[in-house]
C-alpha cells in the first residue's frame, strides 16, 4: 500500500506521524512511502533522512493526499486538508470527534475511513496509543503549570516546593489515569503537596499504594467548597474513551480559588474538564477568566516535539502496518484496532462519538460482511 504522511497543519503542531525508522521499516516490508517535504522539520528530522530509509518526498499535501491510499498523520485534518480526502481512503490519526460535530460531518461527507489513534484498544481494554502522549502530557501539565504561576504570567507567583521554611504550594489532579498518575509524580518530585480525584476504588488504592506519601491524599470525590479555596493549581486530566471529557468545574466554581491559581485542562481537545475551558495554541497557552489563569493547550505533547514523535512513532507502527496490509473487513473483524474504526462509508462506528452527537450508530458487522 502507498502510505503518505503530511505536514501537520495544525497551530504549533512540530510532531509527525513516522520517523525514518518507522518509514524503513514499512518500506523494507514492500510498502511505498510518500512524505511531505519538510514533514519532519519540527520533531528534527531532515528530508534527506526520509529519503535514505526509502520513501519519496513530495512538494506539498496535495501530492501526498492524492497518491496515498492510508494517511498517517498526529492531529485530525485541518480546514485546509478536508478538501484532500477522498472515499475509500484510509486516515489513521488523533481524532478526538466527540466534541468536534463539523469535522465529524467533513469526515461523513468525504467517505474516507477514519481510524483514531485514541480509541484502539488492547487486550486489557486500555488505550495503547493514547497511552504514550498521556504520559508526556500529564508530565508537561505541570511544568506547564508551574510556569504559569509565576507572577509574570498572571499567576499568584507562588514556588511548588517549599522554601525558606515555607509550606509547599498545593495541586489538585482530577483523574488518576496515565495523565493523572503523570502529574502526580512531577508535582511531588517539585515539593508540592497533591490530591487527586479518582472515582474508581480500585485505582485509588492503587494510586495510595504505589505513592505511600504524606504528601498526597486520594480523594473518591471532589468537595468543591471545601478544596478549591486551598489550591494554587488544578490539573485536568479525567479522561472516557472516546467521548466528551467530563466537566468537572463549573464558571461558578472559578470563585473558590484564589486570584491567580492555575488550572490545567489536559483534556480540552476532547471538550475540557473546566467549563471555561477553550483551546489555546503554544505561541498564545494561557488565557485569564475571572482571575484565574487557564492553560488550555490542544496539542501539549508537541512542545517535546522530538521525544513525541519518537514515542508515537513506536506505538502506532505495528498498527499501521496491520491496516496497510489488511482489507477493511479484516480490519474490522479483529480486536483492538476495530475499535478504532470512527466512521467509514459516511457512517459512524465509535458508540461514544454517536453518542456524544446524537448520531447513529453502524454496526461494525456491516463492514465484515
Amino acid at each position: 500500500m502507498r502510505i503518505g504522511v503530511p505536514k501537520e497543519q495544525k497551530a504549533q503542531e512540530y510532531r509527525v506521524g513516522l520517523t525514518p525508522s518507522a518509514v524503513r521499516q514499512l518500506t523494507e516490508q514492500g510498502h511505498q512511502v510518500v512524505v511531505e517535504e519538510g514533514a519532519g522539520q519540527g520533531s528534527g528530522y531532515l528530508d534527506d533522512e526520509y529519503r535514505q530509509a526509502g520513501a519519496s518526498l513530495l512538494s506539498g499535501a496535495e501530492e501526498v493526499y492524492a497518491q496515498a491510499a492510508l494517511i498517517v498523520k498526529v492531529k485530525e485534518p485541518q480546514p485546509g486538508e478536508i478538501d484532500l480526502l477522498r472515499a475509500g481512503q484510509r486516515l489513521f490519526c488523533y481524532l478526538h470527534l466527540a466534541p468536534d460535530i463539523a469535522l465529524c460531518d467533513d469526515l461523513l461527507a468525504s467517505g474516507v475511513t477514519a481510524i483514531a489513534y485514541e480509541t484502539i484498544t488492547d487486550d486489557a481494554g486500555r488505550l495503547p496509543l493514547l497511552k504514550p502522549m498521556s504520559e508526556i502530557a500529564g508530565r508537561l501539565s505541570v511544568q506547564a503549570g508551574a510556569h504559569c504561576l509565576e507572577t509574570a504570567q498572571g499567576g499568584r507567583g507562588v514556588l511548588l516546593g517549599a522554601v525558606a521554611g515555607l509550606p509547599p504550594a498545593k495541586v489538585l489532579v482530577l483523574g488518576g489515569g496515565v495523565v493523572g498518575s503523570q502529574a502526580i509524580d512531577v508535582a511531588l518530585g517539585m515539593g508540592a503537596t497533591v490530591a487527586v480525584v479518582e472515582k474508581q476504588r480500585q485505582r485509588r488504592d492503587q494510586l495510595a499504594a504505589h505513592y505511600n506519601s504524606a504528601h498526597l491524599a486520594v480523594l473518591a470525590e471532589l468537595d468543591c467548597q471545601a478544596v478549591l479555596p486551598n489550591v494554587d493549581m488544578v490539573v485536568g486530566a479525567a479522561l472516557v474513551p472516546g467521548a466528551r471529557a467530563p466537566q468537572l468545574l463549573k464558571r461558578s466554581h472559578l470563585p473558590l480559588l484564589n486570584a491567580g491559581a492555575v488550572l490545567v485542562d489536559v483534556a480540552v481537545d476532547q471538550g475540557g474538564c473546566f467549563e471555561s475551558s477553550r483551546p489555546t495554541s503554544h505561541q498564545q497557552p494561557t488565557f485569564i477568566d475571572q482571575g484565574i489563569v487557564h492553560y488550555c493547550v490542544a496539542n501539549i505533547p508537541s512542545a517535546v516535539s522530538r521525544t513525541a514523535s519518537l514515542a508515537l512513532s513506536q506505538a502506532t507502527l505495528p498498527y499501521v502496518q496491520r491496516i496497510a496490509s489488511s482489507d477493511l473487513p479484516s480490519i474490522a473483524a479483529t480486536p483492538g484496532i476495530r475499535d478504532g474504526i470512527n466512521i467509514a462509508g459516511g457512517a459512524v462506528y465509535c458508540p461514544a462519538v454517536a453518542e456524544a452527537q446524537q448520531r447513529p450508530l453502524a454496526d461494525l458487522a456491516s463492514l465484515t460482511a
